[in-house]
């Protein structure tokens, strides 16, 4: 069986410009994910990108390099459509998608997932990154309380806790994904991340606080 990781990290970043190789702590940040890829059970990483820039980065950290359609890498492209196409351009088994975004994943947390969706007697087509999330009173922006009422707000403990989806990696089978073309589809499993290392970099606020934690 062969497994493969792959990060998708295209060069037209809007909100923070060349932000999969901006510097964080003096590494580019492509380069913590490759690092932990590495680390991790996968046989090769590789990263899907439309940037000479951010491949020249990857081919000197060690990772494999699909050079990615411009169609696929706009502003409106979905990740799916990325990794449909690496999936027609390279062959696996089982595919550890990763976020540059998320340089705080783990090793060992990659590893959980493909523990896992391996194992037979629970059968998984799927895994995703997620932390577990205490209820809080969350407001619309008309200010109006959603899923919950102000005569009768409840108590922390009595609200059934949530998982949130941290992007940090997805694992899905050849099979799952040529059926369904999604990062998970069919019977789906969660790794638990705790919550301070979900943090993804989308903003200029996030890379201050990311530059504090790693």
């Amino acid at each position: 069986m062969k497994t493969v990781a792959l990060i998708l990290a295209r060069g037209g970043s809007k909100g923070i410009p060349q932000k999969n190789i901006i510097d964080i702590n003096k590494k580019p940040l492509l380069e913590y994910t490759i690092t932990t890829a590495k680390k991790s059970n996968v046989e090769k990483v590789w990263v899907s990108t439309d940037c000479k820039d951010i491949k020249s980065v990857a081919l000197n950290l060690g990772a494999e390099v699909l050079d990615r359609p411009k169609e696929f890498a706009t502003d409106t492209s979905k990740s799916e459509d990325a990794l449909i196409h690496f999936s027609k351009k390279v062959s696996f088994d089982f595919l550890v998608f990763l976020q540059a975004t998320s340089p705080l994943v783990s090793f060992k947390d990659i590893n959980k997932g493909l523990e896992m969706i391996y194992d037979k007697n629970k059968n998984y087509d799927s895994i995703f990154s997620a932390y577990k999330e205490h209820w809080l009173p969350r407001w619309s922006q008309d200010i109006n309380p959603v899923n919950w009422e102000i005569n009768k707000r409840p108590m922390r403990q009595d609200v059934e806790e949530l998982f949130v989806e941290n992007g940090a990696f997805y694992i899905t089978t050849y099979k799952a994904f040529q059926k369904s073309s999604l990062r998970y589809s069919g019977k789906i499993g969660i790794v638990e991340m705790p919550f301070s290392r979900s943090f993804q970099v989308d903003t200029k606020d996030d890379l201050s606080l990311i530059k504090r934690l790693i």
